[in-house]
């Protein structure tokens, strides 16, 4: 809800009625609502077009676009609660009339009083819906900040992969959009892979950094990062579970992983793709031990073992963004 809520709320009634359509704007403009009129479904959407509106009232039976078909648009399209109205009780009830998309019904003839009680509980309504954005939007504001600073601290610990977390993040959420996964674990998969080497503010600058090959104890030491990345996290009141995923990050699916050894569906989805993801970046990128490998490299080692050691729905996901829509790691 983007409209200035501190001005008039405005109403646009629908219905092929004229007196319908009269009753309701003395109404409405009797307690202090802007009121608009519209005889079918396509002047509804004209009207929506040229003013401010916030609360629709429609008819069904119209003629040109009934009142259901204009509720759909609405609800796809636009930002307007939408009441429905109609005087065929027998064929549509107050369950119905939310199913389809409305979030109030008035049934006909019309009850002026009890119209008035219900279009002030649908303004009430949105109301609390703002608010409650507006409280999310800043919840999730403060959560991106304290994830910046965190990547931030990692990648002047760690110089050597400055920018693998967010290409990592970058790659994960591309794979995640592929496999249809819903915006909220997206916005998850995003703010763990910006974070998922936290734990290695813990290690040694010199081992993060040394060129040859990593001593057993040194290389136990490092497999630690993923505990200790969720132990910084894991009391930080999150709304997603960042804290599991940047956990899990470093399983398999045939339990070959760590910290916890975890197989299948035992890990987090969101764990699964961030694995295949931080493989191929890892792989095509230059490391202290070796140089980088290159992307064909990575991808063949995904494509192996796909369905082994990696899931096999991110596995595919993550060699259809590289083959077929071109997705390349940013410098």
């Amino acid at each position: 809800m983007n409209k200035d809520l501190q001005r008039a709320h405005a109403i646009l009634i629908v219905d092929d009625d004229e007196q319908i359509r009269r009753l309701l704007q003395r109404a409405i403009r009797k307690d202090g609502y802007i009121c608009f009129q519209a005889s079918n479904g396509e002047e509804a959407l004209e009207a929506l077009e040229r003013e401010n509106v916030d609360v629709v009232i429609t008819d069904i039976a119209m003629p040109k676009m009934d009142g259901i078909k204009l509720t759909e648009i609405i609800r796809a399209q636009y930002d307007q609660d939408v009441i429905i109205m109609t005087g065929y009780t027998k064929d549509l009830i107050y369950v119905d009339a939310i199913a389809k998309g409305g979030i109030d019904f008035i049934q006909k003839p019309i009850n002026i009083e009890e119209v008035a009680i219900r279009i002030k509980r649908v303004f009430r309504e949105r109301r609390l819906r703002f608010e409650l954005n507006k409280a999310l939007q800043q919840q999730q504001q403060i959560m991106e900040g304290l994830i910046l600073t965190l990547s931030s601290t990692v990648e002047v610990r760690d110089p050597y992969t400055s920018g693998h977390q967010k290409r990592v993040a970058a790659l994960a959420c591309s794979i995640a959009e592929d496999m249809d996964i819903s915006e909220d674990r997206i916005n998850a998969i995003r703010m763990a892979g910006a974070i998922h080497d936290l734990g290695k503010i813990a290690i040694p600058s010199e081992i993060l950094s040394k060129p040859g090959r990593l001593s057993e104890i040194e290389f136990n030491l490092l497999k630690t990062h993923p505990q200790v990345g969720f132990d910084i996290l894991k009391d930080i009141n999150f709304p997603l579970p960042i804290a599991q995923i940047v956990y899990q990050h470093y399983e398999r699916i045939d339990g070959s992983g760590y910290p916890q050894g975890l197989k299948g569906d035992k890990i987090l989805l969101e764990a699964r793709i961030m694995v295949v993801a931080d493989v191929a970046e890892a792989m095509a990128s230059h490391r202290p031990y070796r140089p980088a490998l290159g992307i064909d490299k990575a991808l063949e080692e995904i494509s192996k073992n796909r369905g082994t050691i990696y899931d096999t729905d991110a596995a595919n996901a993550c060699l259809k963004v590289f083959r077929e829509k071109g997705f390349k790691f940013e410098k």
